[in-house]
């Protein structure tokens, strides 16, 4: 692949504000051509740029379009940047009025040099807010799509629409389905604009020429107008692919809109993720219709913050992983302290859950034509969520490290949607790490709160995802928890049930599609506040998930704890796959009963804390 950097347009309005400044900051800067202005970070606007493409790995050539006026700057500039000066193309402007258009300078340097290899072009005179994106990542995002590719982002609140290129882009191909050069307002409700970064495959290399021939105002022929004639006239197959940064081309601006850009950027980039960023998911207990959720049934649950996963990212100059001291152990006081450790926690801690979700997370944004900057980080974490008792443990994790690795790169809901992001959780606990595991962790730990959830088959295969409505948490009840001291794997809870579903079982389908029908009563229990009613629809909920899992599945520890709940006079059920219990207790004597016999018997109880994110100022 060739790259070709345009440098040739001609900044009349800058330089004559430039001389005519009588601040005394800019004087130094009359005469500079403006890609060699500075840019963020005190270097000069093109230095970042030759950075950027100066890879043999991914460009046999660079070549520089500029202009006669200003040659003389950029061959200087050249020579002392290890630059090709005989890469240099002069296309003999000296003046506005008889510039070329970016279009013709692009053809020129083209059709002179013989180029016949696909080509990336890119205004060298572009400021850019992030000065570290990941070029290869946009190479090879264009190899993977058959045809050309062009660069936006999404126009901040301060920029207008009407001054940029702006695209409309298919969510799904990501192919461009418009391009509107400066359309006025109220045009589009597209806030996507394009900049001069495109890729171009040789085949489409002869239609500069063609669109030149019936371009013959120089004012047209910008790549703004070749490309809204391009897609929308010749309906090419063209892609777009995000960058999350700001731009701006230091065209015919003024001295006030290029020192503000430039202020703005560097704040920016002075306000981006120095410090560390630290995130947290919560458990959650499965209040209504679970296990339903992974059979397309419905479920109600609830996020609490008694227990939770906290995820710290901090830039770095290599990426690393931190072994957690507890959960990741690496050294041990003996053999025997080997064996205990290995015995009760198992072989795998939460550092496998960091590396699958950012190994998931470069792979989503590469394939949805995100480019990220290549900027690398520290992640670290620690919980409090008991191991192994059906409390969503490893997708708060991997739900806690996604929430940094989105903020860290500016990825925002409208790149990551919540329904999308539960999805993106799931994958990478059953598709990376072969966990047993359903939607409904997910969801809630993404959307926060109490939460009911809908998987029907129609809307998961309409859609790829179920409705998720959030619900009231005002004057909820005090819900209890009571987990094993000592659990089993709780994974095994699901036993066969799932092979017995997928063959369709009668028995199976009939009990999720009452597991179903129970958690809509219970959701006009809750909000209509019949505690009386929930709890009788706990208990129906528990009495149907033994009926096809059977007690010899579910174990004499998840049989004990639900007998000392019924012996209060309490409802109970599995707030997850099984090694706790959730229940409601509306006797409050009962209750203090209730928790010295769960202690008596070796379990751990507690008052359950909901979570609720509109009261959270985090």
């Amino acid at each position: 692949m060739i790259c070709i950097l345009l440098v040739a347009g001609h900044d009349t309005v800058l330089q004559t504000q430039l001389k005519n400044d009588d601040t005394g900051l800019y004087g130094h800067l009359t005469g500079v051509p403006k890609a060699l202005l500075p840019g963020v970070g005190g270097k000069k606007i093109l230095d970042f740029w030759w950075e950027t493409v100066n890879t043999r790995q991914l460009f046999t050539e660079v070549y520089l379009v500029t202009n006669a006026d200003k040659y003389k700057h950029y061959e200087r500039w050249a020579t002392a940047n290890d630059f090709p000066v005989e890469n240099l193309v002069n296309d003999g402007s000296t003046t506005l009025e008889d510039r070329l258009g970016a279009v013709a300078d692009l053809e020129l340097a083209i059709r002179s040099r013989g180029l016949k290899d696909d080509i990336m072009v890119i205004a060298g005179d572009m400021l850019c807010a992030d000065q570290n994106f990941d070029i290869a990542q946009v190479v090879r995002f264009y190899k993977s799509k058959p045809g050309d590719l062009v660069i936006y982002y999404e126009l901040e609140d301060s920029e207008k629409s009407d001054s940029r290129g702006i695209v409309e882009v298919c969510p799904d191909t990501h192919r461009i389905t418009c391009f509107l050069e400066k359309p006025p307002e109220g045009m589009t409700s597209s806030r996507l604009a394009s900049v001069v970064f495109y890729c171009l495959q040789k085949d489409t290399l002869p239609y500069l020429s063609e669109f030149l021939s019936q371009s013959p105002e120089i004012s047209n022929r910008t790549m703004g107008k070749f490309w809204e004639w391009f897609i929308n006239a010749q309906e090419m197959p063209v892609f777009g692919m995000k960058l999350p940064t700001g731009f701006q081309l230091i065209g015919q601006v003024g001295l006030s809109e290029y020192a503000k850009w430039l202020a703005h950027y560097s704040a920016k980039q002075r306000d981006s993720p120095v410090k560390p960023i630290t995130c947290r998911s919560y458990a959650r207990v499965g209040l209504m219709g679970n296990p339903s959720d992974g059979f397309n049934g419905k479920t109600i649950a609830m996020s609490i913050s008694n227990f939770w996963a906290e995820v710290t990212l901090m830039e770095s100059q290599t990426l690393v992983l931190l072994p957690h001291p507890l959960n990741d152990p690496t050294e041990f006081g003996s053999l025997q302290d080997l064996y205990h450790i290995s015995r009760k926690e198992g072989y795998l801690g939460g550092l496998r859950l960091l590396q699958a979700t950012c190994k998931k997370f470069y792979q989503f944004c590469s394939k949805q034509g995100i480019a990220l900057r290549k900027q690398n980080f520290t992640l670290k974490y620690d919980t409090n969520i008991p191991r192994q008792v059906g409390l969503a443990g490893s997708s708060a994790i991997v739900s806690a490290t996604l929430k940094c690795l989105m903020k860290f790169y500016n990825i925002t809901d409208k790149d990551l949607p919540k329904p999308v992001r539960a999805n993106f959780i799931l994958n990478v606990e059953t598709d990376e790490l072969f966990i047993t595991a359903g939607l409904q962790d997910r969801v809630v730990q993404v959307y926060e709160g109490l939460v009911y959830m809908d998987f029907s088959k129609e809307l998961m295969d309409a859609k790829g995802y179920g409705e998720y409505i959030p619900m009231d948490m005002d004057a909820l009840p005090s819900f209890w928890l009571a987990y094993l001291g000592d659990p089993s794997d709780s994974g095994r809870i699901h036993s066969n049930v799932r092979q017995r579903w997928l063959s369709g079982e009668s028995e199976v389908i009939e009990a999720m599609k009452s597991f179903a029908e129970l958690t809509d009563q219970a959701r006009s229990a809750i909000q209509s506040k019949d505690w009386v009613l929930l709890t009788q629809l706990m208990d129906k909920n528990l009495e149907l998930r033994r009926s096809i899992y059977t007690d010899d599945c579910l174990g004499p520890g998840n049989l004990k704890m639900i007998q000392i709940a019924r012996q209060f006079g309490s409802a109970v059920k599995f707030p997850g796959s099984g090694g706790a219990v959730v229940g409601l207790c509306l006797d409050p004597h009962q209750m203090a009963e209730m928790k010295r016999a769960f202690q008596e018997a070796g379990c751990v109880f507690c008052i359950i804390i909901p979570y609720d994110p509109s009261r959270s100022l985090s």
